[in-house]
């Protein structure tokens, strides 16, 4: 898969989640479609695409043994070191540590690793 597909899934699993996690109605901006993205945002989504690929070719597949937690943190981490990238002062919302996400934002974190981990599988 290209990394611009990659970011596509990414982003469609992130929609799907707000979507089924978000508690009320989300902010536009997280349900954006992939269409009005800006593009630090796809290119920062095929980063971590790339990344959660990697880390389970790497693995030879076993990181899908990570605990629904880990597979969230790893997410997390990586989308923070893309904001740090694409930005020089983020916002602390950006980059804010796993424990200091909302429950939602966990629980797609997570289910993005899995919908990664399903396409390379």
């Amino acid at each position: 898969m290209s990394q611009t597909e990659g970011a596509r899934l990414f982003r469609e699993a992130w929609i799907a989640g707000v979507r089924k996690y978000f508690p009320g109605e989300p902010k536009p901006g997280y349900v954006t479609p992939w269409e009005e993205t800006p593009e630090w945002e796809r290119q920062a989504a095929g980063a971590v695409y790339e990344q959660v690929r990697q880390l389970l070719d790497l693995s030879g597949g076993h990181a899908s043994r990570l605990s629904r937690e880990q597979k969230s943190r790893f997410v997390a981490t990586a989308w923070t070191a893309q904001m740090y990238r694409h930005f020089e002062d983020p916002k602390p919302g950006y980059v804010a540590d796993w424990p200091a996400l909302p429950e939602w934002q966990q629980e797609t974190d997570a289910d993005i690793f899995e919908a990664i981990e399903e396409d390379v599988a």
